[in-house]
């Protein structure tokens, strides 16, 4: 609970590399998440050259931290496991906010950039990671060890919370 209730997006990371274990933890949360019919119809990429993490920024306009990250994971959709999918997204959502959350949980800063539904980067990621056309780029999350934790903040509003009818 302490991780959900103290997650932020961090954006500026130190030099420290995040460990291949760390790496497993955060794709073993993320193939925890719930999915439609129990479909899981994600894949992941793990991208450490700093290149590659840098060559995104010339296409995606909110991707600059990928220039100090460590490394990122990209989430993809596989249509070959959807057996519904329409469902795909919610499923890879699912998955995306289970690295957010683990990534807290195990120190590191994380940043969610989205890809799908804008068409360019969607695009742009099928050329970048050679992605076969049964694959679509949904999330980026950018990991680091951040420079600097950020304070929680306290979203809770409870005039957004309606009971039984608007």
């Amino acid at each position: 609970m302490d991780a959900i209730l103290n997650r932020r997006s961090i954006r500026n990371f130190t030099d420290q590399p995040v460990s291949n274990e760390d790496i497993k933890e955060l794709l073993r949360s993320a193939m925890r998440a719930p999915s439609a019919f129990n479909q899981q119809p994600w894949d992941f990429i793990v991208v450490r050259d700093k290149s590659i993490l840098s060559s995104v920024t010339n296409w995606h306009e909110y991707a600059e931290m990928l220039k100090k990250a460590d490394c990122a994971i990209l989430v993809c959709g596989n249509r070959q496991r959807a057996k519904a999918w329409d469902w795909w997204t919610q499923d890879c959502s699912a998955a995306t906010q289970n690295i957010l959350i683990k990534a807290m949980d195990l120190g590191l800063g994380a940043v969610w950039l989205g890809m799908y539904p804008m068409e360019k980067r969607v695009e742009s990621c099928q050329k970048l990671f050679g992605l076969p056309e049964h694959i679509t780029a949904f999330s980026m999350i950018a990991l680091g060890h951040p420079h600097q934790p950020l304070e929680p903040v306290d979203t809770f509003d409870e005039t957004r919370i309606h009971q039984e009818k608007w």
